[in-house]
């Protein structure tokens, strides 16, 4: 039998696809890419949801996205400089981002990779005795992943 590889058979193929630069990638690899990609923005949504993280700006905007645009369970809207101003220790009066003070539960989180450098992320928080679904988008810079959308919806449980 002659091997067709390389030449439009499917003989030896395994399924990978081209990266960024248009080299072909085994499905192996990018499997492997896409499990490490989905787990670190799940550890860095987890930073992002714990108390200690929340009540420090500094720790805060190095997990934001410059762009960073959240629609909170509240309806309200938030960038990256509005979350920053009402974050830490002693925020002040006012409402905060979803959650802000309080502890933050978060369970079914489950990922996947839209592109190279995109991860989609939802999940469903539970913050006194509230429940939200969330739906988060972190995509890969320069400097590392950073939260770049993220969407709360109140879960209605009448």
């Amino acid at each position: 039998m002659a091997d067709t590889r390389g030449r439009g058979g499917d003989r030896g193929r395994d399924d990978g696809e081209r990266d960024v630069r248009g080299r072909h990638e085994p499905a192996k690899h990018k499997r492997e890419r896409d499990e490490q990609a989905v787990r670190i923005a799940s550890e860095r949504e987890l930073w992002l949801l714990d108390p200690e993280v929340r009540d420090s700006p500094v720790q805060v905007r190095e997990l934001l996205d410059p762009e960073f645009v959240e629609f909170g369970a509240s309806g309200r809207r938030w960038d990256r400089d509005t979350v920053l101003s009402v974050l830490g220790p002693d925020p002040g009066p006012g409402p905060g981002p979803d959650g802000a003070g309080a502890p933050i539960i978060a369970s079914e989180m489950s990922g996947v990779v839209l592109a190279p450098g995109v991860v989609h992320l939802t999940f469903i928080t539970e913050t006194d005795g509230r429940r939200a679904r969330r739906s988060s988008i972190w995509r890969l810079r320069d400097d590392g992943w950073r939260l770049y959308f993220h969407q709360g919806t109140p879960i209605d449980d009448a």
